[in-house]
């Protein structure tokens, strides 16, 4: 019998054709009968600069000569001392202690422990989670706990631990949020442990958007009620949202920062986990029970942390800032053209992320229109992954106009045909 690929969130009962990529270069990615496929969604938004980035491939190549692996429990090797050293010139100032991991969901899961321990070695039972409504987290026991229950997760029920919700600020209601939360963080008899938010805009959540506004009002009430505040920043981070972090655009310091993809040009798995220092400092002790007990095989891997410098480089370097002001550009002038079209609703932008809908019964991930847009741009050789009837562009930032036009002319052909 021969063994078969499980692909994820993808039913094979539904006999959809996987395409096989070959190489993929800048924005384009290539199948071995040579066909030219637009990357418009960066491969699940972690690609920054593009595939095969010739400078984080060079720091791949040399890292690999030299040290592959090394256990980080009680070891350390200078690409990590290094990638610790500059994250300093691109975080929030503040968040001075980091701690690897290796994806966004395992970079949640150690925040959510931090957060715990933190209350736990302070001699507080302070142990409520608190979340927003259709957030999204990751896939792992304590991701799935915190983000929105529904189609995602039900199967898995029995697993998941209960949170406390607050509504996502809608526009027009925003101060609801606010009560909520204000209820939620003064509850003298169940005081929460920590509130934990995608900054600006939820993701797999359905490409919310709110405003720097709210996430900073939301802080500031934490603050006040000596609640922690956890940026979920895997998605958001580096560039995504016009500036390096999105928590930038609201002048905050979370208390814990969680970051992937994005952190490595999005070319190898690594993840962070930033703490402020009272966090580090409730489990700093001569009492080794107070010990942060989190850890996996791959830890800092050392070619995964030269990728991330490399990455860090390229920041430096290169005019990315330039790159990603002249895609929000481009997506403000195609969101004003579709804007104008009778069955299109819910423009938003935030950064380089352009999202709508195109009007559909479905309305919701599941809509059946999400499987059709798919193959339809699939077919018209843009990789493009609807959220249902909610279409999405973020590309990475080295796309060039004629790429990024192309994106737009058969993004319109499929509202056209869908109409």
């Amino acid at each position: 019998m021969t063994t078969k690929i499980w692909h994820p969130f993808t039913q094979h009962g539904l006999g959809e054709p996987i395409p096989q990529i070959a190489k993929a270069e800048g924005a384009l990615l290539y199948t071995e009968a040579g066909r030219e496929i637009i990357d418009a969604i960066s491969s699940w938004w972690v690609q920054t600069h593009g595939h095969c980035n010739p400078k984080i491939v060079a720091a791949i190549q040399e890292q690999s000569a030299r040290l592959d692996q090394i256990i980080f429990a009680g070891w350390t090797h200078e690409p990590a001392q290094q990638l610790a050293e500059g994250l300093s010139e691109f975080l929030p100032s503040g968040l001075d202690h980091i701690f690897f991991s290796d994806s966004g969901s395992t970079a949640v899961e150690v925040a959510l422990k931090m957060a715990l321990g933190f209350w736990h070695n302070e001699g507080h039972s302070r142990n409520r989670i608190l979340v927003m409504d259709h957030s999204y987290h990751g896939d792992t026991i304590g991701a799935m706990s915190i983000g929105a229950r529904g189609v995602f997760n039900n199967a898995y029920a029995p697993l998941l631990f209960d949170v406390g919700s607050i509504p996502f600020p809608e526009q027009g209601s925003e101060q609801a949020t606010l009560d909520a939360l204000t209820v939620f963080c003064a509850d003298p008899d169940d005081p929460p442990a920590a509130l934990i938010v995608e900054p600006l805009i939820l993701g797999a959540g359905g490409m919310k958007v709110y405003s720097p506004d709210i996430l900073a009002e939301m802080h500031r009430i934490c603050a006040q009620h000596d609640v922690l505040f956890i940026a979920d920043e895997v998605m958001t981070g580096w560039g995504r949202t016009g500036t390096v972090f999105a928590s930038e655009q609201a002048g905050i310091t979370p208390d814990i920062m969680c970051m992937a993809k994005g952190l490595t040009g999005g070319v190898i798995p690594l993840a962070v986990t930033a703490a402020s220092a009272p966090i580090y400092d409730a489990h700093f002790s001569q009492d080794r029970a107070k010990t942060f007990f989190h850890s996996s095989s791959f830890t800092a891997n050392p070619i995964a942390c030269a990728a991330a410098n490399a990455n860090l480089q390229i920041w430096r370097d290169e005019p990315v800032q330039q790159r990603i002001d002249h895609i929000i550009q481009c997506h403000s002038d195609f969101a004003d053209q579709l804007r104008q079209q009778h069955n299109i609703s819910a423009v938003r932008q935030c950064g380089t992320i352009l999202a709508f809908e195109i009007d559909d019964a479905g309305g919701n991930y599941m809509s059946a229109l999400g499987p059709e847009l798919l193959r339809f741009f699939t077919d018209h050789d843009v990789l493009l992954r609807p959220l249902g009837n909610v279409v999405y562009i973020m590309p990475p930032y080295c796309i060039t106009d004629d790429q990024l036009f192309s994106v737009y002319k058969i993004i319109q052909e499929a509202i056209d045909h869908f109409a």
